[in-house]
């Protein structure tokens, strides 16, 4: 017997970066037309997208009717992934309509540890306290060099420069996905997504020579440019930034 025959199929690690609605209503006719608003009318061919369905704000979650709110995301072309709750009693709700349940994660704030997460972790019991020592000054974390991309980035394809900042010197496709932990630079028209400060740096920074992006995110936060961009914008070098937590964008060398 071959070896194909034997073993079908593999299991590997992935890593994906995911976008995650954050519902605030269980008004349909208020979220239907919010939906309309950001991604179009319902009923328009759109490309399907992957969403972590976030219900934390729902004041009583056991109530959401999932019957109506699925159909509806799916007609703007949010296609659910997960359901994301703190609460563990949402898990079955979650198996009663075929979604993987997600217990909230930490989220960072401004890109900075929370010192009241540190203060509330739990302590372990001290032994007599020997005489203080002098305070050692912690350790910065080790920088990773930034990971160069010297090749066009074609549709489908997806980099993500873990732990450090992203440059491309060729054209990102439209289709395709560049993600960096740090900031990223595209010396080269940009059509495909841009997700930096993937991990909560709300510092991080997008640079690109020529701004056709698809989307472009900073920490968590997103814009779609699917609407046509202000000519001092579009097809011009551009940066994007995070202030007050929205996302900025201006030309560069004005």
């Amino acid at each position: 017997m071959s070896q194909t025959a034997s073993n079908p199929f593999d299991i590997k690690s992935a890593s994906l970066d995911l976008l995650a609605l954050i519902l605030k209503t269980s008004d349909f006719d208020l979220l239907s037309r919010a939906l309309a608003q950001r991604f179009g009318a319902a009923g328009k061919t759109a490309a399907v997208e992957g969403f972590v369905i976030d219900i934390e704000a729902i004041e009583h979650p056991e109530d959401l009717d999932f019957a109506r709110l699925i159909p509806l995301l799916l007609q703007h072309g949010i296609y659910p992934l997960g359901l994301r709750h703190p609460d563990p009693a949402v898990a079955a709700q979650a198996a009663r309509n075929q979604l993987p349940y997600l217990p909230e994660t930490p989220r960072a704030v401004h890109g900075a540890t929370s010192a009241a997460e540190e203060s509330t972790a739990p302590q372990h019991k001290a032994a007599p306290a020997p005489q203080p020592q002098p305070a050692r000054p912690a350790a910065e974390p080790a920088l990773l060099p930034s990971m160069i991309i010297d090749r066009p980035v074609r549709a489908g394809q997806q980099i993500y420069a873990k732990g450090a900042s992203l440059v491309v010197l060729d054209m990102v496709s439209a289709g395709a996905e560049i993600i960096a932990d740090g900031d990223i630079h595209v010396y080269a028209p940009l059509r495909g997504r841009a997700l930096a400060g993937a991990r909560g740096n709300t510092s991080a920074r997008i640079f690109a020579r020529s701004m056709e992006a698809e989307l472009v995110s900073i920490a968590g936060v997103y814009r779609t440019l699917e609407q046509v961009l202000p000519d001092s914008i579009r097809g011009k070098s551009t940066q994007v930034f995070l202030e007050n937590e929205r996302l900025v964008m201006t030309a560069l060398g004005q």
